[in-house]
């Protein structure tokens, strides 16, 4: 059977694909005699409004009844609040504000996670024209030294800083917060402190100068300022104004058309520090009247409980999260049923961001759903940042394989720019923003020439042939780096294809090599996996010994056989390895608050380990493609 035929039989004889309105899938393409090639819709951008709150006013008035926000309560009961109500908190929360002189001078930090509370204050803010910053939890509860925090607040000169639970913060808010911000919490004030209770906020009374200051505000206007994660560098204050938010609404409503016939229903964690779960699920919800339920589980071992609990009760219409979300959610939908039967019963969509779904992993939540319902869901994705707010490339299709991140939306232009045998993405667009908060030579090194974002991602096509099939994710320009040879290494491929190949026993991988002669791997292990190669080791034996087991040690090394192939070239052939049981720090930027790796800062950090993996002969901690595994010792940081 030719190759043709036999894709001709799979499509027909696989379950079909549940039916949901996706957006159009076409693009004009423009390439230049320089090898710059321009991407764009041929579809104009629906209107949009002019401040994102004008959409809470028009749902208040719409569908004053319906769940806006809903979270569970101390005793496990959802708590919900209704479009109508939201409006009324917000008013009062903003007379509230407008009191106390908060400017763009002065304005908002919020310290904790996703909550109601969270959700009125940063609305409360936009609704009269104050930004505010919600800053990562992580950066409070984690850190030892506050070193992140420091420089956040810094950067801010914030008026007032909100934290859910007063004693849980404490211990950043005596360190970092300046005596002349007011603090205000929901609950338990910290000690030695004076601080406001939320519910003084909302029990003000609005009063004209509410309706009149968010009449005053406009495209330009400063909605929030978003703190990238650092993963290539510190963190930075991107500057979102409502332009960016209402625009990039009305782009992702033109790739995610079924939001607009029915209102979307999302259980969602991921925070709201983040573009991701911020602008991009909560602002979905609020822009298509929708209801958030808010998900205080986490894609980690001891809080994905949390997760399914909730997924027991809600039946999302869209459900969003990362790859490591969907990985871990797997088990307990194929152990039951019922749950099963509410997760999938209205699904249109899943969609991942924010790294590369597993195709395994793809293939299984395919077949429960085939199995419970009779259909498939599609999967889709999407590529942005922080600085596009953050939707510009979406995938409206079914693609043949994961990583597919489709064309650019209605109002986004691409442009691919050839750069050391790659195709550099630069973004223009109402979308993006101006610039950083109070950095004006970072801004004007994240613009080229003619204007275009710098989004330091390289993209390839694809089918080169066809370039309307879409776009894939080629690395992180920045993570890139040469061979002593002279030979690029293409880290982000090369390091999706080093996890995928060492499935499932790991988590994350360090690529070392520029100006040496080969690639080498510091491994972050998955140590869960790791234990199931050792089942007769206690549970909590340490991490340290735990990977120096000859059994982990030899799966290591038979995964690095397959993988220092001659044949594979010396731009993707790892011979060496040196397991971490000192997992990545973030007080010293090793890792960013939502886990992912700062490549140079962990080689930097470790730079003696790095030296024994290209040490001859190797140590035996190092994992030697070919080399009988013997007794190794732990690496720890170096």
């Amino acid at each position: 059977m030719s190759e043709a035929l036999a894709k001709t039989h799979s499509a027909q004889t696989r379950p079909p694909l549940r039916a949901v309105r996706l957006g159009p899938a076409d693009v004009v393409v423009e390439r230049g005699s320089d090898g710059v090639i321009l991407m764009r819709s041929p579809h104009p951008l629906a209107p949009y409004p002019e401040k994102l709150t004008a959409r809470l006013a028009h749902w208040a008035k719409a569908a004053p009844e319906r769940v806006f926000l809903a979270q569970r309560d101390r005793a496990g009961t959802w708590r919900t609040l209704t479009y109508a109500a939201a409006l009324a908190a917000v008013r009062a929360i903003a007379a509230a504000l407008l009191q106390r002189d908060l400017s763009p001078e002065r304005p908002i930090a919020i310290l904790s996670g996703n909550d109601i509370e969270h959700a009125l204050l940063g609305l409360a803010a936009m609704h009269v024209g104050i930004p505010y910053a919600p800053i990562s939890v992580p950066y409070s509860l984690m850190s030892q030294d506050f070193g992140k925090l420091k420089t956040i607040l810094g950067i801010l000169t914030p008026g007032l800083v909100f934290a859910a639970e007063g004693t849980a913060f404490a211990r950043a808010i005596a360190a970092t917060v300046p005596r002349d911000a007011e603090i205000v919490v929901t609950a338990n004030p910290p000690t030695g402190r004076r601080a406001t209770l939320f519910g003084e906020l909302s029990a003000v009374r609005p009063t004209p100068a509410v309706e009149a200051a968010h009449a005053r505000i406009g495209a330009d206007t400063v909605a929030k300022i978003l703190f990238t994660s650092g993963s290539t560098g510190r963190p930075k204050g991107v500057i979102n104004t409502q332009l960016m938010l209402c625009a990039n609404q009305a782009m992702i409503r033109a790739g995610l058309a079924f939001v607009a016939d029915e209102p979307p229903v999302i259980v969602d964690w991921l925070p709201w520090n983040h573009t991701y779960g911020s602008n991009h699920n909560f602002g979905l919800v609020l822009d298509n009247g929708g209801s958030l339920y808010i998900d205080e589980g986490k894609p980690m071992p001891g809080a994905i409980e949390a997760t399914v609990r909730n997924l027991r009760d809600v039946a999302p219409t869209i459900y969003f999260n990362v790859p490591k979300g969907f990985e871990m959610l797997l088990p307990y939908l194929e152990a039951d049923q019922a749950l099963r039967k509410t997760f999938f019963s209205r699904l249109k969509v899943m969609f991942y961001a924010g790294a590369g779904l597993s195709q395994h992993v793809l293939d299984a939540l395919q077949r429960l759903a085939v199995r419970t319902m009779g259909e498939r869901v599609i999967f889709l994705s999407s590529l942005g940042s922080t600085e596009t707010a953050p939707a510009a490339l979406a995938c409206s299709w079914e693609s043949e394989r994961t990583g597919n991140i489709g064309l650019p939306l209605p109002g986004v232009e691409l442009k691919l720019v050839p750069r050391e045998g790659k195709l550099e993405a630069r973004l223009k667009g109402a979308n993006i923003t101006p610039g950083y908060w109070r950095a004006p030579a970072l801004t004007a090194e994240a613009f080229d020439e003619e204007g275009f974002y710098r989004l330091g991602d390289a993209l390839k096509f694809e089918d080169p042939t066809d370039p309307a099939k879409g776009l894939l994710f080629d690395g992180r320009l920045a993570e890139d780096f040469k061979l002593a040879t002279g030979t690029w290494v293409s880290v982000g491929p090369l390091r999706a294809a080093f996890i995928a190949h060492c499935a499932p026993l790991v988590r994350d991988v360090v690529l070392a090599g520029p100006d040496r002669d080969e690639i080498a791997a510091l491994v972050i292990p998955d140590l869960d996996a790791c234990r199931k190669l050792t089942p007769d080791l206690a549970p909590d034996t340490p991490a340290a010994r735990l990977l120096t087991d000859r059994r982990v040690v030899a799966a290591f090394a038979r995964f690095l056989e397959a993988l220092a192939e001659p044949g594979r070239g010396t731009s993707a052939r790892i011979r060496r390895a040196i397991l971490l049981a000192e997992p990545p720090s973030l007080d010293v930027g090793e890792m960013t608050d939502k886990g992912s790796i700062n490549q140079r800062a962990v080689l930097a950090h470790r730079a003696a380990l790095v030296e024994q993996l290209y040490a001859d002969p190797p140590p035996e901690n190092v994992i030697v493609a070919g080399r009988p595994p013997g007794r190794a010792r732990a690496a720890k940081a170096g």
